[in-house]
């Protein structure tokens, strides 16, 4: 089954929204729910990014890159296609919100 990965992007200064603890636990809740539905389909729930580098040609007009959004974190879905993929990740709680979304790319192998 074709795998796809998907990455929450988050523009800089989208969501302010800072949950409260209920809002946390109900958050929670609804994950706990949604990895459930969903367990066949997760191959890799990913994790927290840390600090990494861009490797590209050094910049004319400094070293600086201008960050336009941010890569928050990624999960690895196993689905029949790119619609399935997508309700996937549509479906999990907390990443598709205001000031931010998720990209989702077939990974292909071959």
């Amino acid at each position: 089954m074709p795998k796809y990965l998907c990455m929450q992007r988050s523009l800089p200064g989208g969501d302010t929204h800072k949950p409260s603890p209920a809002e946390m636990q109900e958050m929670y809740s609804q994950f706990r729910a949604w990895q459930q539905k969903f367990r066949e389909n997760l191959v890799d729930m990913g994790g927290k990014l840390g600090a990494g580098r861009l490797v590209t040609e050094p910049a004319a007009d400094g070293p600086f890159v201008e960050v336009k959004e941010l890569v928050g974190g990624y999960m690895i879905v196993s689905a029949p296609s790119l619609d399935e993929a997508i309700t996937v990740a549509r479906g999990c709680p907390g990443l598709v919100r205001r000031g931010s979304g998720v990209e989702v790319i077939e990974i292909r192998t071959s």
